[in-house]
């Protein structure tokens, strides 16, 4: 490791040190917030009288951009944690098949079908499995948003040359070019209705910090295909 990759690691270990410690001292006062929000939604919906009604109204919007919030929060911890590996080999066809199992309920839930496709036998790879997982978990929600009407995500795992390959396929809106050019970008959402804007930025950090490749392939109208390339341990 030379000099410049350790000033490098150490400069980021010190911004997302400060980065997490601002977001926890903002969720910390939001969650106080949100709870009182909704004791005083309980009040309110004690009351027939129009004046509270129109109020509660008021009120649960309140709650719901204090929901959002914390879900930005959370997303932006896990971007300032997505660099920092603590690696150990592991089957990736496993983490996935393991992830899948806990995902798939959701994903009915959402109308889309599950399918996988996960070799056996193929080499370790050397990664941390909770952000692995946190790879598979961003994708998968990306593609099951991407798909209001319900849809198929083909989920795959495979060996290619030295390392092995992770694809993420589904069949629902597609981007054009220019989302594309920006999907990786922290804080750019190219339309989703709950996302933060982190998922992708999340995604690459995790996967260039374990020295692997990310690729899209996507069209308006006829899916979008992520490809993550990991070497073999």
């Amino acid at each position: 490791m030379s000099d410049t990759e350790t000033d490098w690691q150490r400069q980021y270990a010190e911004i997302a040190q400060l980065a997490g410690g601002l977001a926890h001292e903002i969720r910390n006062p939001l969650s106080t917030i949100r709870l009182n929000v909704e004791l005083i939604a309980e009040e309110l919906q004690r009351s027939e009288e129009p004046r509270d009604r129109r109020l509660l109204k008021k009120v649960d919007r309140v709650h719901g951009e204090c929901r959002r919030l914390e879900g930005v929060l959370g997303a932006f911890l896990q971007f300032a944690k997505a660099g920092r590996v603590d690696a150990e080999p592991a089957d990736l066809s496993e983490l996935v098949r393991e992830y899948v199992g806990f995902f798939d309920a959701e994903a009915a839930g959402a109308g889309v079908e599950v399918r996988t496709h996960l070799a056996a036998g193929l080499p370790s790879v050397e990664v941390d499995p909770a952000l692995m997982r946190q790879v598979f978990g961003n994708l998968a929600r990306n593609a099951v948003e991407a798909m209001p009407e319900g849809g198929v995500l083909e989920v795959g795992v495979r060996g290619d040359g030295d390392g092995v390959v992770l694809e993420v396929i589904d069949t629902g809106r597609g981007m054009t070019a220019g989302q594309q050019a920006r999907m990786f970008e922290a804080f750019y959402s190219h339309g989703t209705k709950n996302g933060s804007g982190l998922g992708l930025a999340t995604v690459r950090k995790i996967v260039e910090a374990h020295d692997g490749t990310i690729e899209c392939d996507s069209e308006p109208g006829k899916g979008t295909r992520f490809r993550v390339r990991l070497p073999a341990a």
